[in-house]
């Protein structure tokens, strides 16, 4: 390629386009390259089962979609997203016939738990009262002293502990706990369950309240017709900012790039090894080849001829529902799934969008998205295992599927190169890939090879649709521009 721009990002998965979108802001020429036919990695949605029916092939729920400062204040409303707010952000299914809410109101929350509920306000509501300004400071990067330092300090001592101690010293001696256990416990289980590891290990605790908070604070809301409405409005906001992004063509070589100040690659370190070839040094090379990826995840999206069947009709009210059961029931199909087995009743985590979004399927008919998660790479069939297990708290579901489409680890791969095995949160996030991630620097998002950056959720806040991967390694390039040193 002969032309000549300021910079060139490859991959247009949202933190590809969110670091688009801040260099084109800030007056360089940007162009993204994007080997798909259409933009949006993560946030993209197709007819995947029959005509009509619109799913959200990855993400479905953003939580962080208003809640992360890379994206809440780029104007994306402006453009055409327009984000719904189900009645309730979370319903966690604990067992046939009953399921506990997460309403958006703590207090509600707190009610509606009974003798649980003051564990769930001791847990949840000093960082529900920080605020943005405690969410912000979290998913920003690292700066000493941090943002609003006390808030950060007060969340970090309970955050650095693993769920399974923080339910034990919360809901513990709850009254409410029987043999189906703590209702406070299983809803705090399955929000901890997002973070792909086992819930005895230390910092899943921080992911459940991370998630909890955002839910009371921002909620969790869908975008109107698909997560691919994101994706093109950031689209639109580049275009209009006097970016281009060029879907179709897809990159091999970091050498075939068109000459510029600084590439900035949303792909994975194995991925960046390959594009870098000869380029790359050793010693930077062998770090990134010992950046560890997680479990994948098995996922499937449904037509269905009606809404889910819930025995509980409460089941209904939240777009999200994790179908997990006890605290100890979702902990033992973590723990499965982490010593390289699969779950026999696996931890759900289920998104009925239709029931909120009339564009997702026609009249009277319905969407329902899914996944479950699995060893890195594996080849086992969850199909049976999902749809049983759904099928014991919406006894006729089964009677409903028009049709199904089914997406291992493989073909999650296959979908979009970053998920390694499957692993949709770009590399293990354990208490040592959050602190080296992908290698300890305190700019991780620049490489060893000058002009290079790396902006994917392999990188600092990890995954999730935030942009702040995106934003962070935008801001470093013209940090460095500012100081001449690109």
């Amino acid at each position: 390629m002969a032309e000549r721009v300021d910079a060139v990002v490859v991959g247009a998965g949202p933190n590809g386009l969110v670091a688009a979108l801040t260099l084109a802001r800030a007056g360089w020429q940007v162009v993204v390259l994007e080997a798909a036919d259409r933009p949006g990695g993560g946030t993209r949605s197709e007819a995947l089962t029959l005509d009509g029916f619109t799913h959200d092939v990855c993400s479905a729920i953003h939580p962080l979609g208003i809640g992360s400062p890379a994206l809440r204040d780029l104007g994306l409303e402006q453009v055409g997203v327009r984000w719904i707010q189900p009645d309730a952000p979370l319903a966690h299914a604990l067992r046939p016939g009953r399921s506990v809410i997460m309403e958006r109101s703590l207090g509600a929350t707190v009610a509606g738990l009974g003798a649980d509920g003051p564990g769930w306000e001791r847990l949840l509501g000093p960082s529900v009262r920080a605020g943005l300004e405690l969410s912000d400071s979290l998913l920003a990067p690292l700066t000493i002293p941090p943002p609003h330092p006390l808030k950060v300090a007060r969340y970090g001592v309970t955050g650095i502990r693993s769920a399974a101690s923080l339910a034990r010293s919360h809901f513990g001696s709850s009254s409410s706990r029987s043999s189906d256990g703590s209702e406070g416990a299983a809803l705090f289980a399955g929000l901890a369950g997002h973070s792909m590891l086992p819930l005895e290990q230390v910092i899943t605790g921080g992911y459940g309240i991370m998630l909890g908070m955002l839910g009371h604070i921002a909620g969790w809301p869908l975008a109107e017709g698909g997560s691919q409405a994101i994706a093109d409005g950031l689209v639109r906001l580049i275009e209009q900012a006097g970016g281009e992004v060029r879907c179709g063509e897809r990159v091999r070589s970091l050498d075939e790039l068109p000459s510029s100040r600084a590439v900035l690659c949303d792909v994975s370190p194995r991925q960046l090894i390959a594009l870098s070839g000869r380029r790359m040094p050793a010693r930077y090379r062998r770090s990134l080849e010992r950046f560890r990826y997680g479990p994948g995840v098995f996922k499937m999206d449904w037509a269905l001829d009606g809404p889910v069947p819930w025995t509980d009709p409460a089941t209904a009210r939240s777009a999200t529902v994790h179908l997990g059961g006890t605290f100890e029931e979702v902990a033992l199909a973590e723990a499965a799934v982490t010593s390289g087995r699969v779950a026999e009743e696996p931890f759900l985590l289920l998104a009925q969008s239709s029931l909120f979004d009339s564009t997702r399927a026609p009249e009277g008919q319905h969407t329902l998205w899914g996944y479950c998660h699995v060893p890195n790479g594996c080849e086992v069939d969850m199909t049976e295992r999902i749809e049983s297990r759904i099928e014991a708290f919406a006894p006729g579901f089964r009677d409903r599927i028009l049709a199904r489409h089914v997406m291992a680890p493989a073909a999650m791969e296959t979908h979009d190169a970053n998920y390694i095995g499957g692993d949709i949160n770009g590399g293990i996030a354990d208490l040592r890939q959050f602190v080296i991630r992908p290698t300890l620097s305190l700019h991780p998002w620049a490489t060893a090879m000058p002009g290079v950056f790396l902006c994917s959720a392999s990188t600092p806040p990890g995954g999730g649709v935030h942009g702040m991967c995106g934003q962070a390694a935008a801001n470093e390039v013209l940090r460095r521009a500012d100081h001449g040193k690109l």
